[in-house]
């Protein structure tokens, strides 16, 4: 596995200088989240944006995933909107639409995958017709990501409606039924919601589902509280979690993800690899 950090930790930066700050301290991984100004898919600079993006991942080496789970990018007034479960289709074609692109940055880069989320049902229907939303909007985009060759990497968020491991199991039967094919579906499986929300063990997930992971958050967190904290700050054991990564062969981006500490960046940033390099040593 490769270590890594999520460039929404880095916004107070350049991304070119968040890339140079991670690679400067040892960070062999970036989590690209697209972004006003990272990458943004609606201006006229992005194709000169992923070149320059495309030379600095090769020159120092790392491999990318990339994050659309920008809070304002889509909508200044209304957080993470429109969504896959928005009241309207019109809203949900915005949402499908912005993954498609991100799926063309994804192809250009040479990226592992492209990481998404359901979004939260504001409009009170049923949870049948939001699985609904859901399903045909992740089909649509299933089949765009499978004709450009990038892999997609579904994240069960808490407060969402897909929460749980349980909640993305329902969510393949869903996409069955649509006619798309379920296995072209894999996981980004942030270490700290499965802490949050799941009864069992971290790892007991992670051998579970280790044919669908493709991308990995880690962080800190505390049970039943979704807060992003610096490892040490909240109550995970993390020797159980990086020793069943290491048995199941994961080689993919292990990225932090602190999209509230930009103000202590470069702080963060050498922490958080310390921490993990010593967990790593220890195993």
């Amino acid at each position: 596995m490769k270590l890594g950090y999520n460039t929404n930790g880095l916004t107070g930066h350049r991304w070119d200088q968040a890339l140079e700050l991670m690679h400067e301290i040892g960070y062999q991984s970036v989590a690209i989240t697209i972004d006003q100004h990272c990458l943004n898919p609606f201006t006229d600079e992005l194709p000169a944006e992923l070149d320059r993006m495309r030379y600095m991942l090769t020159h120092y080496g790392m491999i990318s995933c990339i994050e659309t789970g920008a809070r304002f990018l889509l909508d200044p007034r209304h957080k993470h909107e429109p969504t896959l479960v928005s009241a309207t289709s019109e809203h949900r074609a915005i949402r499908i639409d912005f993954l498609k692109r991100c799926v063309d940055i994804a192809a250009s880069l040479g990226s592992q995958a492209v990481s998404f989320w359901a979004g939260v049902v504001r409009d009170g229907v049923s949870r049948d017709e939001a699985m609904d939303r859901l399903s045909n909007g992740v089909s649509e985009v299933i089949q765009y990501a499978h004709q450009c060759r990038v892999p997609l990497a579904f994240e069960p968020e808490p407060g969402m409606l897909i929460e749980t491991f349980d909640d993305f199991r329902e969510l393949l039967a869903r996409v069955e039924q649509t006619g798309a094919s379920s296995p072209r579906l894999g996981l980004c499986v942030d270490i700290g919601h499965v802490h949050c929300l799941e009864p069992r063990p971290i790892a007991d997930y992670l051998i579970e589902w280790r044919d669908r992971i493709l991308t990995i958050h880690i962080e800190d967190m505390k049970r039943g509280v979704h807060d992003h904290l610096k490892f040490g700050e909240g109550t995970i054991d993390f020797p159980p979690v990086l020793n069943a990564l290491r048995s199941i062969d994961y080689r993919g981006g292990l990225n932090v993800e602190l999209s509230r500490h930009s103000h202590i960046a470069p702080e963060a940033l050498r922490e958080s690899i310390q921490f993990l390099q010593a967990q790593m040593r220890t195993l």
